[in-house]
Protein backbone atom coordinates (compact mmCIF):
# COMPACT_ATOMS: atom_id res chain seq x y z
CA UNK A 1 0.00 0.00 0.00
CA UNK A 2 2.86 2.41 0.53
CA UNK A 3 4.93 1.78 -2.83
CA UNK A 4 1.06 2.31 -4.02
CA UNK A 5 1.20 5.53 -2.34
CA UNK A 6 4.21 6.89 -3.38
CA UNK A 7 3.62 5.92 -6.96
CA UNK A 8 0.76 7.86 -6.91
CA UNK A 9 2.41 10.57 -5.49
CA UNK A 10 5.21 10.67 -7.37
CA UNK A 11 2.69 10.37 -10.82
CA UNK A 12 0.07 13.35 -9.59
CA UNK A 13 3.73 15.47 -8.63
CA UNK A 14 5.61 14.58 -11.98
CA UNK A 15 2.38 15.86 -13.99
CA UNK A 16 2.04 18.93 -12.41
CA UNK A 17 5.77 19.31 -12.97
CA UNK A 18 5.23 18.86 -16.51
CA UNK A 19 2.19 20.75 -17.47
CA UNK A 20 3.40 23.57 -15.32
CA UNK A 21 7.41 24.26 -16.69
CA UNK A 22 6.44 25.94 -19.79
CA UNK A 23 4.18 29.04 -18.09
CA UNK A 24 7.26 29.94 -15.53
CA UNK A 25 8.41 31.90 -19.04
CA UNK A 26 5.43 33.31 -19.69
CA UNK A 27 5.02 37.42 -18.68
CA UNK A 28 2.70 38.38 -15.44
CA UNK A 29 0.00 39.47 -17.98
CA UNK A 30 -0.25 36.45 -19.78
CA UNK A 31 0.14 34.48 -16.61
CA UNK A 32 -2.92 36.90 -14.71
CA UNK A 33 -5.34 35.79 -18.20
CA UNK A 34 -5.02 32.04 -16.92
CA UNK A 35 -5.85 33.27 -12.96
CA UNK A 36 -8.77 35.21 -14.39
CA UNK A 37 -10.22 31.62 -16.31
CA UNK A 38 -9.14 29.88 -12.91
CA UNK A 39 -11.32 32.13 -10.81
CA UNK A 40 -14.27 31.34 -13.16
CA UNK A 41 -13.82 27.69 -12.91
CA UNK A 42 -13.15 28.07 -8.73
CA UNK A 43 -16.16 29.85 -8.36
CA UNK A 44 -18.81 29.02 -10.72
CA UNK A 45 -18.09 25.52 -11.39
CA UNK A 46 -18.72 24.60 -9.11
CA UNK A 47 -16.84 26.46 -6.77
CA UNK A 48 -13.75 25.81 -4.29
CA UNK A 49 -15.40 25.55 -0.41
CA UNK A 50 -17.88 28.07 -1.60
CA UNK A 51 -19.64 26.88 1.75
CA UNK A 52 -16.99 27.17 3.93
CA UNK A 53 -16.21 30.83 2.75
CA UNK A 54 -19.61 32.18 2.95
CA UNK A 55 -20.17 30.70 6.02
CA UNK A 56 -16.69 32.35 7.21
CA UNK A 57 -17.96 35.70 6.03
CA UNK A 58 -21.19 35.64 7.22
CA UNK A 59 -20.30 34.74 10.96
CA UNK A 60 -17.51 37.47 10.51
CA UNK A 61 -19.61 40.27 9.25
CA UNK A 62 -23.24 39.96 10.63
CA UNK A 63 -23.48 43.43 9.95
CA UNK A 64 -23.27 43.26 5.91
CA UNK A 65 -26.08 42.47 3.39
CA UNK A 66 -25.76 39.26 1.16
CA UNK A 67 -24.92 41.55 -1.69
CA UNK A 68 -22.07 42.99 0.11
CA UNK A 69 -20.82 39.49 1.16
CA UNK A 70 -21.23 37.93 -2.43
CA UNK A 71 -18.79 41.07 -3.76
CA UNK A 72 -16.09 40.26 -1.22
CA UNK A 73 -16.45 36.55 -2.24
CA UNK A 74 -15.78 37.18 -6.00
CA UNK A 75 -12.93 39.59 -4.97
CA UNK A 76 -11.59 37.21 -2.74
CA UNK A 77 -11.84 34.05 -5.32
CA UNK A 78 -9.87 36.45 -7.80
CA UNK A 79 -7.06 37.17 -5.42
CA UNK A 80 -6.73 33.63 -4.69
CA UNK A 81 -6.28 32.74 -8.18
CA UNK A 82 -3.87 35.80 -8.81
CA UNK A 83 -1.85 34.39 -5.76
CA UNK A 84 -1.59 30.58 -6.46
CA UNK A 85 -0.31 31.90 -10.11
CA UNK A 86 2.17 34.49 -8.55
CA UNK A 87 3.40 31.74 -5.81
CA UNK A 88 4.16 29.01 -8.77
CA UNK A 89 5.51 31.92 -10.79
CA UNK A 90 8.44 32.68 -8.34
CA UNK A 91 10.04 29.85 -9.17
CA UNK A 92 10.46 31.56 -12.53
CA UNK A 93 11.81 34.85 -10.45
CA UNK A 94 15.07 36.54 -10.30
CA UNK A 95 16.03 38.67 -7.26
CA UNK A 96 15.49 41.89 -9.28
CA UNK A 97 12.09 40.61 -10.11
CA UNK A 98 11.12 39.66 -6.55
CA UNK A 99 12.59 42.94 -4.99
CA UNK A 100 10.42 44.98 -7.26
CA UNK A 101 6.87 42.77 -6.75
CA UNK A 102 7.29 42.90 -3.08
CA UNK A 103 8.65 46.11 -1.85
CA UNK A 104 9.78 46.84 1.78
CA UNK A 105 8.49 49.63 3.66
CA UNK A 106 10.42 50.41 6.24
CA UNK A 107 13.12 48.00 6.65
CA UNK A 108 15.24 50.23 8.30
CA UNK A 109 13.67 49.28 11.30
CA UNK A 110 15.19 45.42 10.70
CA UNK A 111 18.60 47.39 10.36
CA UNK A 112 18.05 49.41 13.69
CA UNK A 113 17.58 46.11 15.76
CA UNK A 114 19.95 44.04 13.46
CA UNK A 115 22.81 46.83 14.56
CA UNK A 116 21.78 46.29 18.37
CA UNK A 117 22.03 42.35 17.66
CA UNK A 118 18.31 41.53 18.83
CA UNK A 119 16.46 38.36 17.31
CA UNK A 120 13.09 39.12 16.04
CA UNK A 121 9.76 37.01 15.44
CA UNK A 122 7.73 38.27 12.76
CA UNK A 123 4.16 37.19 12.79
CA UNK A 124 1.61 37.51 10.10
CA UNK A 125 -1.42 36.13 8.57
CA UNK A 126 -2.82 34.49 5.61
CA UNK A 127 -3.35 37.74 3.80
CA UNK A 128 -1.80 39.03 0.65
CA UNK A 129 0.42 36.56 -0.94
CA UNK A 130 2.68 35.52 2.16
CA UNK A 131 4.67 33.14 -0.18
CA UNK A 132 6.58 36.16 -1.50
CA UNK A 133 7.53 37.09 1.87
CA UNK A 134 10.37 34.69 1.10
CA UNK A 135 11.98 37.61 -0.92
CA UNK A 136 13.01 38.93 2.91
CA UNK A 137 16.61 38.13 3.06
CA UNK A 138 17.60 39.73 -0.06
CA UNK A 139 16.56 42.70 2.20
CA UNK A 140 18.39 42.50 5.12
CA UNK A 141 21.47 40.60 7.02
CA UNK A 142 19.26 38.68 9.46
CA UNK A 143 19.15 34.40 9.11
CA UNK A 144 15.86 34.58 7.69
CA UNK A 145 13.34 31.59 9.18
CA UNK A 146 10.32 30.05 7.97
CA UNK A 147 8.27 27.97 9.96
CA UNK A 148 6.30 25.31 7.77
CA UNK A 149 4.31 21.95 7.62
CA UNK A 150 5.67 19.15 5.83
CA UNK A 151 3.36 18.21 2.81
CA UNK A 152 1.95 14.60 3.06
CA UNK A 153 3.58 14.44 -0.55
CA UNK A 154 7.16 14.01 -0.76
CA UNK A 155 7.54 15.13 -3.87
CA UNK A 156 5.70 18.13 -3.45
CA UNK A 157 6.81 18.76 -0.24
CA UNK A 158 10.47 19.18 -1.62
CA UNK A 159 9.39 21.54 -4.35
CA UNK A 160 7.91 23.63 -2.58
CA UNK A 161 10.37 23.83 0.08
CA UNK A 162 12.92 24.47 -2.49
CA UNK A 163 10.75 27.27 -3.94
CA UNK A 164 10.34 28.97 -0.65
CA UNK A 165 14.02 28.58 -0.31
CA UNK A 166 15.01 30.12 -3.37
CA UNK A 167 16.20 33.64 -2.09
CA UNK A 168 18.09 32.40 0.51
CA UNK A 169 15.39 32.04 3.41
CA UNK A 170 15.47 28.55 5.88
CA UNK A 171 12.53 26.52 5.82
CA UNK A 172 11.86 24.63 8.94
CA UNK A 173 9.37 22.18 9.71
CA UNK A 174 7.29 23.66 12.98
CA UNK A 175 7.60 20.48 14.59
CA UNK A 176 12.11 22.00 14.96
CA UNK A 177 10.83 25.43 15.65
CA UNK A 178 12.53 25.81 18.98
CA UNK A 179 15.08 23.16 18.56
CA UNK A 180 16.51 25.44 15.22
CA UNK A 181 15.71 28.89 16.81
CA UNK A 182 17.80 28.10 20.00
CA UNK A 183 20.69 26.82 17.90
CA UNK A 184 21.39 30.00 16.50
CA UNK A 185 20.66 32.36 19.53
CA UNK A 186 23.43 29.93 21.25
CA UNK A 187 25.99 30.71 18.53
CA UNK A 188 25.49 34.14 18.89
CA UNK A 189 23.28 34.19 14.87
CA UNK A 190 20.59 37.21 14.93
CA UNK A 191 17.19 35.43 13.64
CA UNK A 192 14.44 36.56 11.93
CA UNK A 193 11.51 33.97 12.09
CA UNK A 194 8.30 33.96 10.08
CA UNK A 195 5.27 32.78 11.93
CA UNK A 196 1.95 32.60 10.42
CA UNK A 197 -0.18 34.31 13.21
CA UNK A 198 -3.70 32.57 12.07
CA UNK A 199 -2.81 28.60 11.90
CA UNK A 200 -5.34 26.56 13.70
CA UNK A 201 -3.63 24.64 16.56
CA UNK A 202 -4.53 20.99 16.77
CA UNK A 203 -7.39 20.86 19.42
CA UNK A 204 -5.23 19.25 21.91
CA UNK A 205 -2.60 21.75 21.60
CA UNK A 206 -5.32 24.53 22.34
CA UNK A 207 -4.27 26.90 25.64
CA UNK A 208 -6.39 29.84 24.58
CA UNK A 209 -9.39 31.89 23.30
CA UNK A 210 -9.48 35.24 21.93
CA UNK A 211 -12.35 37.04 20.59
CA UNK A 212 -11.50 37.27 16.17
CA UNK A 213 -14.01 38.53 13.71
CA UNK A 214 -16.62 38.12 15.88
CA UNK A 215 -16.08 34.58 16.66
CA UNK A 216 -14.44 32.74 19.48
CA UNK A 217 -11.38 32.27 18.15
CA UNK A 218 -8.28 29.52 19.06
CA UNK A 219 -4.79 31.03 18.73
CA UNK A 220 -1.30 29.46 18.60
CA UNK A 221 1.01 31.19 21.58
CA UNK A 222 4.50 29.63 20.18
CA UNK A 223 5.82 33.16 18.79
CA UNK A 224 4.98 34.83 22.10
CA UNK A 225 6.48 31.89 24.38
CA UNK A 226 9.45 32.03 22.10
CA UNK A 227 10.07 35.99 22.14
CA UNK A 228 9.86 35.60 25.82
CA UNK A 229 12.07 32.42 26.43
CA UNK A 230 15.12 34.11 24.42
CA UNK A 231 14.49 37.98 24.48
CA UNK A 232 13.52 38.37 20.81
CA UNK A 233 11.74 41.69 19.72
CA UNK A 234 8.16 40.59 18.08
CA UNK A 235 6.94 42.62 14.72
CA UNK A 236 3.59 42.46 12.98
CA UNK A 237 4.58 42.11 8.84
CA UNK A 238 1.18 44.25 7.36
CA UNK A 239 1.16 42.98 3.68
CA UNK A 240 -0.67 45.01 1.46
CA UNK A 241 -1.35 44.57 -2.02
CA UNK A 242 -0.95 47.61 -4.08
CA UNK A 243 -1.74 46.75 -7.47
CA UNK A 244 -2.03 43.09 -9.77
CA UNK A 245 1.23 41.52 -8.44
CA UNK A 246 2.50 44.18 -6.40
CA UNK A 247 2.63 43.87 -2.69
CA UNK A 248 4.16 46.20 -0.15
CA UNK A 249 5.32 45.37 3.56
CA UNK A 250 4.85 47.37 6.55
CA UNK A 251 6.64 46.20 9.84
CA UNK A 252 4.31 46.91 12.61
CA UNK A 253 6.64 46.72 15.96
CA UNK A 254 4.90 44.80 18.85
CA UNK A 255 6.95 44.57 21.50
CA UNK A 256 11.17 45.24 21.86
CA UNK A 257 10.88 44.04 25.81
CA UNK A 258 8.62 40.52 25.54
CA UNK A 259 9.95 39.78 28.78
CA UNK A 260 8.00 42.33 30.03
CA UNK A 261 4.58 41.78 28.50
CA UNK A 262 1.66 40.49 30.24
CA UNK A 263 0.72 36.95 29.59
CA UNK A 264 -1.45 36.69 25.84
CA UNK A 265 -0.68 40.53 25.66
CA UNK A 266 2.07 40.15 22.79
CA UNK A 267 -0.78 37.19 20.95
CA UNK A 268 -3.81 39.57 21.73
CA UNK A 269 -1.27 42.34 20.03
CA UNK A 270 -0.33 41.15 16.76
CA UNK A 271 -3.83 38.96 16.51
CA UNK A 272 -5.54 42.81 16.91
CA UNK A 273 -3.55 43.99 14.02
CA UNK A 274 -4.36 41.35 11.84
CA UNK A 275 -8.08 41.83 12.64
CA UNK A 276 -7.67 45.06 11.98
CA UNK A 277 -5.70 44.30 8.36
CA UNK A 278 -9.03 42.35 7.27
CA UNK A 279 -11.71 44.48 8.01
CA UNK A 280 -10.64 47.28 6.08
CA UNK A 281 -9.67 44.84 2.93
CA UNK A 282 -11.61 41.46 3.74
CA UNK A 283 -11.09 40.42 -0.13
CA UNK A 284 -7.31 39.60 0.61
CA UNK A 285 -7.90 37.42 3.89
CA UNK A 286 -7.76 33.21 3.43
CA UNK A 287 -11.37 32.66 3.77
CA UNK A 288 -11.45 29.16 2.60
CA UNK A 289 -9.46 28.11 5.38
CA UNK A 290 -11.42 26.14 7.79
CA UNK A 291 -10.17 28.86 10.79
CA UNK A 292 -13.18 28.05 13.19
CA UNK A 293 -13.32 24.00 12.90
CA UNK A 294 -13.22 23.96 17.00
CA UNK A 295 -16.03 25.81 18.78
CA UNK A 296 -15.07 27.06 22.44
CA UNK A 297 -17.42 24.50 24.54
CA UNK A 298 -18.63 26.75 27.66
CA UNK A 299 -19.02 23.97 30.87
CA UNK A 300 -22.28 24.81 32.90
Amino acid sequence: MKLAGSAIHFTGFYLFFILTRPFLWLPMRVLYLISDFLYFLVYYFPGYRKRVVFNNLRNSFPEKTEDDLVRIAKKFYSHLCDSFIESFAMDGMNKRSIIKRCRWKNIELLDRYYAGEKSVIAVFGHYGNWEWLSGLPLQTGYRVLALYKPLSNIYFDRYMKNLRQKFGLRAVPVIRTLQVITEYYEKGVPTITLFLGDQRPMKRHIRYWTGFLNQDTPVMLGSEQIAKRLDQVVVFLSMNKIGRGHYEVEIIPVTEHPQSARQYEITEMHTRLLESQIRKRPEYWLWSHKRWKHKLEVRS
